[in-house]
């Protein structure tokens, strides 16, 4: 868990960089209607959490800054007993005082008459541009004439995990860890792809991950080549393999891992030569990792080994200093080798400066390295023994002092692994975890 402390770290580091005479004002995510008079389940803006721990929607976070000082107040909706009675309790503002290490609490019902008389004399309003909410904004056109956008400053901070973060982001794999291994296990003859995508979400909840960090891919055959298939409602079909790109979300912690597995529990020829060349690519992708090297030379590196392992099996053919001038690999690799993780599965953390030069690896990023091989079972330009497969392998990796910490390494990916937990097979218990 994060302290108290971390998140006062946090805001005062964030004053530190605003302009003096200045208000910035967050607000707390809205409930999202999911039809009629039900919300989907509450999950809080990442910025309005990152720098206060509070869970609580109609909540805002004030920092005021004069020009030799700096307040925080943080505004929460008051105790309401009927309120509790059907949505839950709330903290309260005695509580609330006890907790959070802020200057001043008061309540949201008061909020507009309280930012109208402290900003007096304001000159700049920070506020997340980024965040959908039209009240909010309306609120603020209303009030203030000149706008600064915090999401960016916010942006760099994450950036950089702290060690609490990151004990948190592993406790999310350690949990992913656990659904993927039992969806390699399950015996699979004669089942659906929303039965594999339920055993992963039971395990995720079993085991303390309440949600999931994004709306998990399980795709078999040819549905793994529609990169955000989501549908995960075919049937699994032996000899197809099955592309699982799943990652809970832990105290709001992200994971994000792929692994693409045999529907029969054994790859075929085909299906080994593919995979291992993926799989080799993504070792020597997460092994040039290490502070100041730049995510731009990530990228060429994979396109470079994936265009050569795609010559080798003769799916490109051509000489390949054409091909790689030509792009040619985009057909069958069109997304990118990675991309920053944390709050939100893909964080909203900056990959330009602000002079738009693009921001090297540092000591306490984490960051996914993800190759993938997408080819169409009707592309009738590549040997039909590869039509129809799509395989990706994603893994989460954290940059030290020096190189690399390879956070999800426990998940199996080596075809040896992966045919070994499949003969583990328990045919009768679907959902209990390995």
């Amino acid at each position: 868990m994060i302290k108290e402390s971390e998140y006062k770290k946090r805001r005062e580091t964030l004053a530190k960089k605003l302009s003096k005479n200045s208000i910035t004002i967050l607000f707390s995510a809205n409930n999202k209607t999911r039809s009629n008079d039900t919300n989907y389940p509450y999950r809080q803006n990442s910025n309005f959490y990152y720098l206060t721990g509070f869970k609580e929607d109609n909540s805002f976070l004030v920092i005021l800054k004069g020009k030799k000082d700096v307040k925080i107040i943080l505004f929460l909706q008051h105790k309401d007993e009927v309120y509790e009675l059907w949505n839950g309790k709330r903290l309260g503002e005695e509580k609330a005082k006890k907790r959070f290490l802020v200057d001043l609490v008061l309540l949201s019902k008061d909020f507009k008459k309280s930012i109208k008389e402290l900003s007096t004399n304001i000159k700049y309003i920070y506020t997340d541009f980024n965040e959908k909410m039209p009240k909010a904004k309306k609120f603020l056109k209303d009030n203030f004439s000149v706008h600064k956008d915090i999401a960016p400053l916010i942006g760099e901070m994450r950036l950089i995990k702290s060690k609490s973060e990151i004990k948190l982001i592993q406790k999310a794999i350690k949990i992913t860890k656990k659904a993927h291994h039992k969806a390699m296990s399950i015996n699979k003859k004669n089942k659906n792809e929303y039965e594999l995508l339920a055993s992963i979400e039971y395990n995720f909840k079993k085991n303390g991950a309440y949600s999931d960090a994004y709306t998990s891919i399980v795709a078999c055959g040819d549905s793994a080549n529609t990169l955000h298939y989501i549908s995960n409602d075919k049937p699994l079909v032996d000899d197809e393999l099955i592309l699982i790109d799943a990652g809970c979300e832990y105290e709001y912690y992200a994971s994000d891992i792929t692994r693409t597995i045999p529907v029969s529990g054994k790859f075929s020829i085909a299906q080994k030569d593919l995979y291992n060349m993926i799989l080799e690519t993504q070792y020597k992708i997460i092994q040039m990792i290490k502070p100041d090297v730049l995510r731009t030379d990530l990228q060429k590196q994979a396109e470079i080994l994936l265009t050569k392992g795609l010559l080798s099996l003769g799916i490109l053919k051509g000489n390949f200093k054409k091909l790689i001038e030509g792009q040619e690999h985009k057909k069958y690799y069109p997304h990118g080798i990675g991309h920053w993780m944390g709050l939100d599965v893909h964080d909203e953390a900056p990959y330009l400066d602000i002079n738009k030069k693009e921001i090297a690896l540092k000591k306490g990023m984490v960051l996914t390295i993800e190759p993938g091989i997408y080819i169409s079972k009707d592309d009738m330009n590549v040997p039909k023994r590869f039509r129809g497969i799509g395989i990706r392998i994603e893994d989460d990796i954290l940059v030290t002092k020096k190189s690399y910490k390879y956070l999800s390494n426990k998940i199996a990916k080596t075809i040896k692994e992966i045919e070994d937990i499949s003969k583990n097979v328990k045919s009768n218990s679907n959902f209990e975890e390995v």
